[in-house]
């Protein structure tokens, strides 16, 4: 037989003869032909072989099957004839579809050897006690695969694989008395620690790292040890710094808090005017902002927005060109106070902002990158080491803006203003947090826009855009005149009196005819150009066509 071919199982009580190279009989699937089970589990003797002489046993062979030369005197002999068709193999494996042979016989057509045909009382036939041994030998059991309720089992045999055990709930007799059973074990004692060691699970404890038997006595301790106690408190406090369920990203805002914190407190060496403080913290922001920027945040468009003739004006830019349009207004004061002008030899249509915006623009072979960075930071710390060592003097001196002047205090307030207001539109285009101004800062901003409010309606007054009825209520310079109440509400606010007559009139209370409130913040954005007059969210009470004339100029006030 080969080795390979066959899967045999046997239990322990099996002995060492009961796999003796015998012809196997099998199907052409290699599975055991039943007929031949029966026939080798009623014709095994008490060492597990068939009876007879294992030479001369008949070969359980049938039609298309051939014996083994083992088992019969070969292909061509009376006691094994060969068949059609017949493979020849020494396991003597049958063919598929052959009838069930008698037991102790071969197939049909195969006569049986006369030793095959001894009588009952002769030793090796299938009766004889030396065949089939007692129900409690080991000879009795069946062979592999033969179920219990087989022929094995109506000759008193015990099947080969064990039936499943019988559990006393399926038995019918009554289960045991819970009395019956006696008392259940102690529980083991508690593991006693000592002081040391308990110290030294302090640690473990705190991250949860103990058995059930260790964290019980650790806490047990600790109602009892103070010092112990303390420790595992650090160290409780310690675990949750490690695990905050939080994130450990710092807070976007921290370096603005930071920034704003330090100027506030630490004076700098060469005082800087308080006029010119705005403009100094602005730029420090702005620059803190773009310090950690990549080529990505550099290009991230932007959209300046403006006021021009009763409606919104946009220019489409980068983070880089909004810097360089700063560089080139910046550099109006810069050039009042005598120093290089970043323009250089770029020719303006006019000196106004948008003006020299456009030249530096076109005349940058690329779009303006990071490197437009460096000139904008050098220019704004010049700016306010000039006007800290001149002192007082340069308060009188006035900057063009082309089209108007004003005085320098005004002049770095306003470009603090507008440093304040593009660094929202390139946190806006990077979605990065940005807040307002401090209020002190604040409210010198919204100072100033009140202070130009009443010029920015005399000239609509002039290009026809306010309301015609206010034409017939002019007064003298410097006389009280009707007036509108603005009250800015937040940090930074305040209240003004916004003369609506001419711009030399006086605000007065008793001449009042409307009143507007707006958020501080609201207000700047609407002075910006950010928000539409008819979207502003004001409180108005009193005449109509005062209060839509007072913030569309104050929306005027805009520019790129």
């Amino acid at each position: 037989m080969n080795g390979p071919d066959r899967f045999e199982a046997y239990d322990g009580d099996e002995g060492e003869n009961d796999h003796d190279e015998q012809a196997d009989p099998r199907d052409g699937d290699g599975i055991r032909d039943v007929g031949a089970l029966q026939h080798e589990s009623g014709t095994r003797d008490e060492n597990g072989t068939p009876d007879g002489d294992a030479e001369n046993a008949p070969a359980p062979g049938g039609p298309g099957g051939s014996g083994s030369p083992q088992d019969s005197g070969g292909p061509d002999t009376p006691e094994n004839p060969g068949s059609p068709g017949g493979s020849g193999r020494s396991d003597g494996l049958g063919g598929p579809g052959r009838p069930e042979a008698p037991e102790g016989t071969g197939g049909p057509g195969t006569p049986s050897s006369p030793e095959s045909t001894r009588g009952p009382d002769e030793p090796g036939t299938p009766g004889s006690p030396e065949s089939t041994g007692g129900p409690d030998t080991p000879e009795s059991t069946g062979g592999l695969g033969r179920a219990a309720s087989g022929e094995g089992a109506e000759r008193g045999r015990s099947a080969r694989i064990p039936t499943p055990r019988v559990s006393v709930e399926d038995s019918g007799l009554p289960l045991p008395a819970t009395g019956d059973l006696g008392d259940p074990p102690p529980p083991p004692a508690p593991p006693v620690f000592a002081h040391p060691v308990l110290k030294a699970l302090l640690g473990a404890w705190a991250l949860a790292a103990c058995s059930a038997e260790e964290a019980a006595a650790v806490e047990e301790h600790l109602g009892a040890c103070g010092s112990c106690a303390d420790e595992a408190r650090r160290l409780r406090e310690a675990v949750g710094l490690l695990q905050r369920p939080e994130s450990l990203d710092l807070d976007p805002g921290l370096r603005t808090r930071v920034l704003d914190t330090c100027l506030e407190r630490r004076p700098p060496r060469v005082p800087v005017p308080e006029w010119a403080a705005a403009y100094d913290a602005e730029t420090a922001r702005l620059d803190a902002l773009l310090q950690d920027f990549g080529d990505a945040e550099w290009h991230a468009p932007v959209r300046l927005r403006w006021f021009r003739s009763d409606e919104s004006t946009s220019r489409r830019t980068t983070v880089a060109g909004v810097i360089a349009h700063l560089l080139c207004v910046d550099g109006l004061v810069g050039v009042a106070l005598g120093l290089d002008d970043p323009l250089g030899d770029a020719p303006a249509r006019r000196p106004t902002p948008a003006a020299r915006t456009e030249a530096f623009w076109r005349a940058s072979h690329f779009p303006p990158t990071r490197s437009v960075r460096a000139p904008w930071r050098e220019q704004s710390h010049s700016l306010v080491r000039t006007v800290s060592f001149t002192g007082g003097g340069a308060e009188r001196t006035p900057v063009s803006y082309g089209d108007f002047e004003l005085p320098l205090p005004d002049a770095m307030l306003d470009r603090a203003f507008e440093c304040w207001v593009h660094a929202e539109d390139i946190a806006d285009a990077v979605d990065y947090p940005y807040d307002p101004p401090s209020p002190r800062h604040l409210h010198r901003m919204i100072d100033l826009a009140a202070r130009m409010l009443p010029t920015a309606l005399a000239q609509r007054r002039r290009a026809g855009l306010a309301a015609p009825a206010h034409h017939r209520h002019l007064v003298a310079a410097g006389e009280p005149g009707r007036s509108l109440r603005l009250e800015i509400e937040g940090s930074g606010g305040g209240e003004w009196l916004i003369p609506l007559d001419s711009p030399g009139a006086k605000g007065s209370a008793e001449h009042e005819v409307a009143h507007v409130a707006l958020d501080g913040v609201e207000f700047c954005r609407l002075a910006a150009g950010h928000v539409p007059p008819q979207e502003a969210a004001a409180g108005q009470v009193g005449d109509k066509e005062a209060i839509r004339d007072v913030l569309f100029a104050a929306a005027s006030l805009s520019r790129m």
